[in-house]
């Protein structure tokens, strides 16, 4: 659609540094140290900072970067979980010239390892609680690399001696030795990588995602937009910002001038502490936290200040959970996207009309991954063989593509899986939807999940909302069980909530009075469901899990 065309100026008119600047989110971060200087920035615990505070430790911690010898584009790399030094390297890097890798926190030494010597990091802060981790990888990498990357270890105060870390660089020794003149070094071309995002391994072959500056500016001007954001709200961070730079935030939280109310672990009760201490206006989380607030005990549970936005995504949300969290006194936003996407690139816009509906079908609606934001330039489903797009029925399945500027560079050192993922012209999601007369679009299943059984198509996102619904149930995930006369059958794994009881023939009797009777899961295991750290269930452990279960023609009985 877009075609490459030479640049033909108006008459009189030049690019210069007067009326062009390579976009970055640095300059949020400057901004907000000048007109919000003694506002607080981030606050954790008994710790709290102002943006000017800020503003000056990022400097400070640029220039002790490129005095380690990090050059630009050189990778620098964070195993650490939403803590203020999270927070500061989301700018300090980017502001040294280098590239930010946040990883997992849930990683094994052995994951950790793979990537430092895929990204090539030449520097890599750690949490305290995190040592033994990143030391092992460490040790694991000297084994097959020449180089291994500088520690730098992270300690909040009075949390233990750094004595505890001998041999490695401590993180406030760098901020307090670093030079507050330094010059901040920007990117000379906006589309330069400002940071290195790996996939979160649902498939369990994460790769590496490369984010530029252009596209982190707009994709966090875009996420402040949707959030419905003014000037200095206070967000609670619950989205790992490992995952998706925090879909954006720490550089939106910046430009809006906000405050950050850090915390390391997320729990209901916590967040319903903060929510009431720090009065917070936004916050975000995957379903999985959504259902944690929903299902919290009355006693961990405080009165909001005032209504709480909460943007969730990372996982369809059953529609069951957003009425509930509306019921509590949050407003829920839908967004999708992936780590190729900068994480949010579409969002659920509710319509005025839509509020005279019944609750129920208003959950329904806010449950569809929508339409692009306004930082997304397109958003389609297609038939991925014709490239043409599918009607707008609601019943045609086609594969969800993106196009625009905050869509990923590429995969670090994989240009045939980059080739693969824009055939076409399009950056192709691996998601099965439809779109709906609207235009709305709602995910379907992922193309690998999608059940097929004697050549009906089954929805497992459609059959785990249902299943979700039941009174009893606190997670769900539906996959394909073999089978030697239907191919397969839906195989639900299913958690119930403390306290409560259920049989698997209670299940499936619920399903079939909801649902045609062929998309009911034959099989129901209750079991925990294996999560990624962002929250999205691991759906490759579960199929396996049901492959091991063997052909259900072949047994007598059709539940477990």
């Amino acid at each position: 659609m877009y075609e490459h065309r030479k640049e033909v100026k108006m008459e009189g008119s030049i690019r210069c540094s007067a009326n062009y600047v390579p976009l970055t989110p640095i300059t949020f971060l400057e901004r907000a140290a000048v007109v919000y200087q003694e506002r607080v920035s981030v606050v954790f615990g008994d710790v709290t900072y102002t943006w000017a505070q800020t503003h000056q430790r990022c400097i400070k911690l640029a220039s002790s970067i490129s005095q380690l010898g990090v050059s630009p584009r050189d990778v620098v790399a964070v195993l650490a979980p939403n803590v203020p030094a999270m927070y500061e390297l989301h700018f300090a890097v980017p502001m040294s010239g280098a590239v930010l890798c946040t990883l997992n926190t849930r990683h094994d030494s052995a994951m950790v390892s793979l990537l430092l010597k895929h990204s090539e990091a030449k520097l890599f802060f750690v949490d305290y609680q995190l040592l033994d981790v990143a030391k092992g990888a460490l040790e694991i990498l000297s084994k097959t690399a020449s180089k291994i990357p500088l520690l730098v270890s992270i300690f909040e105060c009075g949390h233990p001696s750094p004595s505890t870390a001998k041999g490695t660089l401590i993180y406030e020794d760098l901020i307090a030795n670093g030079d507050v003149q330094f010059e901040v070094r920007r990117p000379r071309d906006e589309w330069d990588p400002i940071s290195l995002n790996y996939t979160s391994g649902t498939t369990s072959n994460p790769k590496g995602v490369i984010y530029s500056h252009r596209g982190a500016y707009l994709n966090a001007l875009a996420t402040v937009l949707l959030n419905e954001m003014r000037c200095m709200p206070v967000y609670l961070w619950c989205v790992p910002m490992f995952h998706c730079n925090g879909w954006c935030l720490p550089w939106g939280i910046a430009a809006q001038g906000g405050t950050n109310v850090c915390q390391r672990n997320v729990t209901a009760e916590g967040i319903f502490d903060n929510i009431f201490r720090h009065k917070v206006t936004h916050m975000g989380g995957a379903p999985t936290v959504l259902n944690m607030i929903i299902n919290s005990p009355p006693n961990v549970r405080k009165p909001l200040p005032g209504r709480v936005g909460v943007m969730t995504g990372a996982a369809p949300p059953p529609p069951d959970v957003i009425f509930r969290m509306e019921e509590l006194g949050f407003d829920v936003t839908h967004s999708y996207g992936l780590t190729e996407t900068y994480g949010p690139g579409s969002i659920c816009t509710w319509k005025p009309e839509w509020n005279n509906l019944s609750k129920d079908a208003q959950a329904k609606l806010k449950a569809r991954q929508g339409v692009p934001h306004v930082g997304m330039e397109e958003l389609d489903v297609k038939d991925p063989q014709t490239m043409k797009s599918v009607p707008a029925d609601a019943k045609t399945m086609g594969e969800v593509m993106f196009r625009g500027n905050v869509v990923m560079n590429g995969y670090l050192k994989d240009l045939k899986a980059t080739q693969e993922a824009f055939k076409g012209g399009w950056f192709r999601t691996g998601d099965l939807g439809v779109k709906h007369p609207d235009g709305y679009i709602e995910l379907k299943d992922r193309s690998k999940d999608i059940i097929i059984s004697g050549g009906e198509n089954i929805s497992t996102i459609e059959l785990e909302g249902v299943i979700f619904s039941h009174p009893a149930v606190l997670e769900a995930a539906v996959v394909g069980r073999p089978d030697d006369y239907w191919g397969e059958t839906p195989c639900a794994f299913v958690k119930l909530k403390e306290g409560c009881s259920a049989t698997p023939h209670e299940i499936i009797q619920f399903c079939q009075n909801r649902l045609p009777r062929f998309m009911a899961p034959r099989t129901v295991v209750f079991a925990d469901l294996p999560k990624t750290s962002t929250g999205k269930t691991q759906k490759f452990v579960l199929r396996e899990r049901a492959k091991a279960l063997g052909s259900l023609s072949k047994k007598n009985t059709s539940m477990l």
